[in-house]
């Protein structure tokens, strides 16, 4: 008898389970299997057979759900170590390969995606007998049957039945009867659900190279020419280039140069986004290059579009898939380059559930399997990133020059304005007076502008003026934010709202105060300020519909709009040759947060902005509104100066005992009574301080327990520990907690 090791679809457990396999099963390593759990049937995996049971009382499988095998040897490596690094159940991370629709697997719930198709109609009889048949439905009075026929005769190939419809009027009952007389047959085809249909894609030839790029260029050829010799399998840790480069630096061009020299090598490539908002942008930049052999996965799809384009990725039909983080585990095969664009941004992090990996430490994991190098790039590496190439383990490669239609030019130039000088000076306007002299000028010329503020809504909380209350989530411990156009104060964490009320329950004053600043009091007052100004909007609020992102996108290329307004959306990657004016309405929104990377976020967000100016032939120009001119992080941003921020924030690190010179591991429990949730972090601090003691982890320093911040989410009460040491996960990896624990290594947050 065979048996078989299981990843069961429960949560906590991070081990497999012995099972037998019945006589009459034949299956493999990768195939999902119902097994018996406890009283239950669930989901499982096989991550491997032997023939020898690893328990002495096994159970049996119980039968399959997939007909075959649908993870590789690798694939299940990679879910292993994904296991073992994020502490996750096995199962979580083999679920992150499998197909769309098997990924909704449940309990004993399983969503069934059905194959798009259409009804086709072609002739079975021959040219000859068609003329008889016609003539002989003429005269019998079928006259539609007859026009049928006479359509259809013209035709070289089977139609379909809608272009059918569209050309003759003929009733279904016409088509049925020829069909039952065998002169015609009605077949139904599967049809591909293409998610870039849309498109309007047209080839293009790579453009010259300018001097940096072409040395850059020839470093990272060097490396993956090499790649081929080791026929896409190799030991060593796989070369992992960090491209630092200024923004427009065209870090794109490389990108597409290593991925054509990959596919003419037989390889193929994966290229992530931290945004679904730009994959639009990204795919007709790369579909353009590499036409018909792009592939693109992300959850904006629809289930069909999802699953057919797993499918037609699986058969080997793309050179490139493109999409947001969950695009590395597409069934990518004869992987030779991941691309990491944007690499320092939080997104790449999954943090709502398990398993909580980082993006771009699984892909150079996977690039150790399958033989592949690893290109990051950005403008502002992630700190750690940084750090890794000065130690000499990634290959550090600087692009300084901007490259625009004109040729090189010059970063936009950057001015602080303090935000404190100008309430003195009487001006209570959200924006400053050298902003506002910007817009107007910037506006006579018809250029474009973007204003950058990361906060949504019109007003961050409501207050009453007489007894101060403020409005806040009964399910969360948060304020409730006001927004104008729907005259309601949502939550963000939990999507509860209410009407603007009229008056304080508590005190039932009517005179209530609108606090704080979001972006769409911001269209209200630039409006306001610029009525002959056209405005978009670009937040979480606006792109609710499909292709919104790519709509709004296209509107403001075409130059519909003059001013885009909206948050850390409008910062990542866009390419607006138009704009030469970038406002940032307040530099400080996220500067004071209560997290050691604060500074780090702060720089990344103002120096991505600011880059969103001058990409064209014109010169730009950034204006930073702060309340704190001299904070390091807004200096160094305003002076695109990235290098002395490193090594400020270095230091600071080191002096702290923070990443990189140290892990995280943040654990987080929920109950919805707030006594048993603090009890139970203070029962796990005692036990990690045992656990300290007992494995002689003498560099590991536990912060906490401690509210977490937000203290409350749906209801649910929230208390965290933090754990920080070279290797903290030696005290969590061989024991499972108790359920309503969070595990989350290397957080990218620690609220």
């Amino acid at each position: 008898m065979k048996y078989a090791e299981v990843a069961v679809n429960f949560p906590v457990v991070r081990s497999t389970f012995c099972y037998a396999i019945p006589p009459n099963l034949n299956v493999a390593p990768g195939q999902v299997v119902w097994v018996p759990f406890g009283s239950r049937n669930l989901p499982g995996i096989i991550v491997e057979l032997s023939d020898q049971p690893s328990v002495e009382i096994v159970k049996e499988v119980v039968g399959v759900i997939s007909a075959c095998s649908l993870l590789s040897s690798w694939q299940i490596e990679l879910a292993r170590w994904i296991s073992r690094r994020y502490l996750s159940p096995l199962f979580d991370c083999l679920a992150l390969m499998l197909p769309p629709a098997l990924k909704q697997v449940q309990g004993e719930s399983q969503k069934r995606i059905k194959p798009k198709s259409f009804t086709c109609i072609k002739l079975e009889i021959g040219y000859d007998e068609v003329a008889n048949e016609i003539k002989r439905l003429n005269k019998s009075r079928a006259i539609k049957q007859a026009r049928l026929l006479e359509f259809l005769k013209n035709q070289t190939q089977p139609i379909l039945l809608t272009e059918v419809r569209k050309h003759v009027n003929c009733s279904p009952k016409s088509i049925k009867v020829l069909a039952q007389r065998r002169i015609i047959s009605l077949e139904k085809i599967n049809v591909r659900r293409d998610p870039l249909a849309h498109f309007n894609i047209k080839p293009e030839l790579p453009p010259s190279l300018t001097p940096s790029q072409e040395a850059a260029w020839k470093s990272i050829q060097r490396v993956i020419a090499t790649l081929s010799e080791t026929k896409g399998k190799q030991s060593q840790s796989p070369p992992v280039f960090l491209i630092f480069g200024v923004t427009g630096s065209g870090k794109t061009e490389l990108y597409l140069r290593a991925l054509a020299l990959i596919i003419s090598q037989g390889k193929r490539g994966i290229c992530l986004v931290p945004e679904i908002a730009l994959t639009p942008q990204t795919v007709e930049r790369f579909a353009s290059r590499f036409p018909g052999r792009v592939g693109i996965l992300h959850s904006g799809l629809s289930l069909g579009e999802q699953s057919d384009e797993w499918q037609w990725i699986s058969e080997g039909n793309c050179d490139v898939v493109i999409g947001p983080r969950s695009a590395l585990f597409s069934p990518q095969s004869n992987l030779g380059l991941i691309i990491i664009d944007e690499e320092h941004e939080w997104t790449y992090k999954q943090e709502d559930k398990s398993p909580r990996y980082h993006t771009r430490d699984v892909a150079i994991k996977l690039a150790e399997l399958s033989g592949a190098a690893v290109i990051l790039g950005s403008a502002t590496p992630d700190i750690e990133s940084f750090h890794q190439a000065q130690l000499g383990k990634y290959q550090l490669i600087e692009l300084k020059e901007r490259v625009t239609p004109g040729g090189c030019s010059s970063l936009p130039e950057v001015s602080i304005v303090d935000l404190k000088e100008e309430l003195k000076a009487g001006n209570t306007s959200l924006l400053s007076r050298s902003l506002s002299r910007a817009i107007k000028e910037t506006l006579q010329r018809g250029e474009q502008i973007i204003l950058f503020l990361n906060r949504r809504g019109a007003a961050t909380f409501i207050q009453c003026r007489r007894c101060h209350f403020v409005f806040r989530c009964p399910r969360c411990s948060v304020a409730l934010t006001f927004h104008l156009a729907e005259r309601k104060l949502t939550c963000h964490r939990c999507n509860y709202f209410v009407p603007v009320p009229q008056a304080c329950p508590q005190c039932f004053s009517p005179y209530l105060r609108f606090l704080g600043v979001g972006t769409q009091k911001i269209e209200e007052e630039v409006k306001f300020l610029f009525p002959q100004a056209r405005v978009l909007r670009w937040d979480k609020d606006v792109v609710t519909r499909r292709y919104a992102h790519e709509e709004l996108l296209r509107d403001f290329r075409d130059h519909k709009a003059d001013i885009l307004i909206g948050t850390q959306m409008i910062a990542k990657g866009l390419d607006l040759p138009q704009i030469t004016l970038a406002g940032i309405i307040n530099a400080d929104t996220g500067l004071n947060f209560p997290d050691f990377r604060a500074g780090e976020r702060t720089f990344q967000l103002l120096c991505q902005v600011a880059g969103r100016a001058g990409r064209g032939i014109k010169a730009g120009k950034v204006i930073i509104q702060t309340y704190s001119p001299e904070n390091y992080a807004i200096q160094a941003a305003a002076k695109h100066d990235y290098v002395t921020f490193y090594q400020q924030e270095i230091k600071y690190r080191q002096e702290y005992n923070y990443p990189p010179f140290s892990q995280l591991i943040r654990l987080v429990y929920a109950h919805a009574n707030n006594g048993r949730c603090r009890l139970a972090a203070e029962k796990m601090s005692h036990f990690i301080l045992k656990e300290k003691e007992n494995k002689d982890l003498s560099d590991l320093n536990l912060i906490g327990p401690m509210p977490a911040l937000p203290a409350r989410i749906r209801g649910r009460y929230r208390w965290q520990l933090i754990l920080r040491a070279s290797k903290p996960a030696q005290v969590l990896s061989e024991i499972t907690l108790p359920q309503g624990w969070v595990i989350d290594v290397d957080p990218v947050a620690l609220n």
